[in-house]
């Protein structure tokens, strides 16, 4: 299974969304509260190319985007085969 990356605050209702959509699917993420740990920002929004809203997800290395386009691979039949990579 390809490895899952999340950035997120804890206040954040669309991380809450993308986090409760790959845990639904049995998917385990490594998760980086930018919150608690401010320094790691900078590296997300350079990731992300320019990316500064959170949460922002990278499946495999590759950056995918936030909840809609998370939720948007979902709909679109194309996550499974992502997270499968």
């Amino acid at each position: 299974m390809a490895t899952v990356e999340i950035y997120t605050t804890p206040i954040c209702g669309f991380c809450h969304r993308a986090k409760h959509l790959l845990s639904s699917k049995g998917v385990s993420y490594s998760e980086v509260n930018v919150m608690l740990h401010p320094s790691r920002r900078a590296e997300m929004t350079q990731r992300a190319n320019g990316g500064r809203t959170v949460p922002q997800i990278f499946i495999g290395g590759e950056h995918i985007g936030g909840s809609d386009e998370l939720s948007a691979l979902e709909r679109a039949g194309k996550l499974d085969t992502l997270l499968k990579a």
